[in-house]
């Protein structure tokens, strides 16, 4: 018989949990157990240690810690039984985000669903024990909820349907949900919300869970969450700055791919995992991790603007940063440098406007153009707006310009919304020079390492430096010996952006 249990495939639930789905991602329990890693692992021998997972959706963080603590305190509680009534009842603490995820939570921590029953390995005097979920409905004001900014179209639901109104950040006194404070707050929580407008709006959710644990002020934070965080975006500016500038942060793990952290699931930018200790001062230790390598350096996290997420790309970044003060975003326009949408009806007789890469040039009236920048009358070098559209994955080599997608635009001539002005000349010369210089990988290298979704603004040009003249035809040849870039780091340079056309 125990040759037939060895040869049978018996893999862990949690782990195929893990890949189920990409809109509230099940955590494989090797992650878990490496987020726990991070922890001091005396609070695993420490019977007064809480622990809180504010999103538990299969209860693996519990059932993990719940391993640690059973071995950790043997030799304080000898006795088996008395230790998981311990544990259970005085150390461990959730809170589910659906009703069907708290009873897999409960499952998994307690072996049964319901803990007050004849299975649980620790008894309960009620059917919840310690992984507690309530049914939550959204404050609604002005068609928005106060605390996630849920569209009250979308939610407002009837007792049928999941509200997604997370119990623990829909409260102003986080702290009464279990009247206790918690040593250590760790968990995965739900990352986004749709606001009505499809996937391309949906409202970013994780950084409200990191907030409110904050307030609760525990000794150690641990959360995966997607890094889209790194650059801001919808809703996540005020989280990014408090995070890069935080001093508190001991550990950040990065996955650029995502299925690299979860198996089979592709979120936009990457994912990571940190651990902040409220008693820790100083730099942050940052692990960049594909599945064939790993790198580590102990630094700032607010060094730059924008968080450069690969070392060996920081490396470089700081030695280009030495020959130039100025860099390219203090000349790119703002978003709709012209002021034409995309929705725009074009008219037969007008000033001709590049709207898309599909459409090619139309007319619009002269009286609906905004020339505020005063360039309408230079050649102009255009690029679209999302020059990587589709792809999320940026652990593969990325393009951003070749000659099929980026523009000289004539004097005279303006674009829409979609694109965007990276300079403006008074010759073409100056303008097919700087095009040379666009296009060269180590520009597009350094646009790299500020970008995390599909779209650029002006602000991801800020590590380019904008050159005091363009008279030459520029070539990555020519931009590594002006900056010192070695044979080296001109071969990881390479092997991150895609020759022209490859796109």
């Amino acid at each position: 018989m125990s040759d037939l249990f060895s040869n049978v495939y018996n893999p862990d639930v949690l782990s195929c949990l893990a890949n189920l789905s990409n809109d509230e991602v099940f955590t494989p329990p090797e992650v878990v157990n490496k987020m726990l890693d991070m922890l001091p692992q005396e609070l695993f021998s420490n019977p007064d240690t809480t622990f809180l997972d504010p999103a538990c959706k299969s209860g693996v963080f519990l059932r993990e810690i719940a391993v640690r603590l059973i071995k950790g305190l043997e030799k304080q509680m000898p006795d088996l039984q008395e230790r998981l009534d311990h544990i259970f009842h005085k150390q461990l603490f959730g809170i589910a985000i659906t009703e069907l995820t708290s009873l897999l939570s409960r499952r998994s921590v307690y072996c049964s669903k319901y803990p007050n029953g004849d299975l649980s390995v620790s008894k309960f005097d009620n059917a919840q024990g310690n992984v507690r979920f309530k049914r939550i409905n959204h404050t609604w004001k002005d068609g928005k909820c106060v605390f996630c900014g849920a569209s009250e179209d979308g939610y407002a639901r009837g007792d049928e349907l999941e509200s997604h109104a997370y119990e623990f950040i829909h409260t102003y006194k986080a702290e009464e949900l279990f009247n206790m404070k918690f040593d250590v707050i760790i968990g995965n929580p739900p990352y986004q919300l749709d606001t009505g407008g499809g996937n391309m709006q949906a409202k970013p959710i994780y950084h409200k869970f990191i907030e409110q644990a904050k307030k609760l002020k525990p000794r150690y934070l641990s959360m995966i969450i997607p890094s889209r965080w790194f650059s801001g975006g919808m809703g996540l500016e005020n989280f990014r700055n408090d995070m890069l500038t935080s001093t508190t942060i001991k550990k950040i793990v990065d996955f650029p791919k995502s299925s690299d952290c979860f198996s089979g699931v592709d979120i936009a930018g990457g994912v990571c995992y940190f651990l902040i200790d409220k008693d820790y001062d100083g730099d942050c230790e940052v692990v960049t991790k594909t599945k064939d390598s790993e790198t580590v350096a102990v630094r700032r996290l607010d060094e730059y603007e924008f968080f450069i997420r690969d070392n060996t790309a920081l490396k470089i970044v700081r030695k280009i940063q030495k020959f130039s003060s100025n860099g390219l975003d203090s000349v790119v326009s703002p978003i709709s440098p012209f002021g034409i949408p995309t929705t725009y009806v074009p008219v037969d007789d007008g000033i001709p406007c590049y709207f898309t890469q599909k459409i090619g040039v139309k007319n619009v009236k002269k009286s609906y153009i905004n020339d505020s920048l005063k360039i309408i009358d230079k050649y102009k070098f255009i690029v679209p707006k999302a020059p990587i559209a589709g792809q999320t994955d940026f652990s593969k080599p990325v393009g951003f310009f070749y000659d099929g997608n980026v523009r000289i635009a004539a004097p005279g001539e303006v674009c829409s919304m979609s694109w965007l002005v990276l300079n403006s000349f008074n010759s073409e010369n100056e303008a097919k020079s700087f095009k040379s210089y666009m296009l060269t990988k180590v520009v597009r290298f350094l646009l790299l390492q500020t970008v995390v979704s599909q779209n650029i603004s002006k602000k991801n040009y800020c590590f380019i430096p904008n050159l005091e003249k363009y008279d030459r035809n520029y070539t990555d040849q020519y931009l590594c010996d002006l900056w010192g870039i070695t044979d080296a780091e001109w071969q990881y340079i390479d092997s991150r952006i895609h020759n022209y056309g490859d796109e």
